[in-house]
């Protein structure tokens, strides 16, 4: 990656820390405080009111970041490719949000009977504890079989049930 000027580099982050907060920013290129460049890529969109209850949402738009895919791709090998056209209509229309383990972060649980074909989708919500240039943003996703949904609603805390 070329060098940047630092009076270059503060415009940069700066023009995109404004395209954050609007809610532009999607396929944008963000250089990082740390000097890296990321793709950013907006995915979807939450239902606010599934999460009413659980944490005051700021912006409805979900993003992912190349290197979460990149992630995923590693973790979950061949998930992404074959599932992400999923995603969409999980961040829209979860059957569960249970608790996840990190702090302003929850798991999406989504069947398609279809398909007969489970995912989970760990999502990183923006809140207003959350500095100002961050989205709600897919961290992980990746398909589960039927038992593994099962044990998920049945031994962690469920924030929200489809009805």
């Amino acid at each position: 990656m070329p060098r940047i000027k630092s009076s270059v580099f503060g415009k940069i982050v700066a023009n995109c820390k404004l395209k954050l907060l609007t809610n532009s920013c999607a396929n944008d290129i963000i250089i990082t405080q740390k000097g890296g460049a990321t793709n950013v890529s907006k995915i979807g969109e939450i239902n606010p009111k599934h999460f009413e209850n659980i944490f005051l949402i700021l912006t409805n738009d979900v993003i992912i970041t190349e290197k979460q895919i990149e992630h995923i791709k590693k973790r979950h090998s061949g998930d992404y490719e074959m599932y992400s056209t999923y995603i969409p209509e999980i961040l829209k229309e979860p059957d569960y949000i249970i608790e996840a383990n990190k702090p302003n972060s929850v798991v999406l649980l989504k069947s398609f009977s279809e398909n007969d074909k489970y995912f989970q989708l760990i999502l990183r919500l923006k809140t207003a504890t959350e500095p100002k240039n961050y989205q709600n943003s897919v961290i992980s996703f990746w398909k589960i079989g039927e038992n593994d949904l099962k044990r998920l609603i049945k031994n962690k805390k469920v924030l929200y049930k489809a009805e």
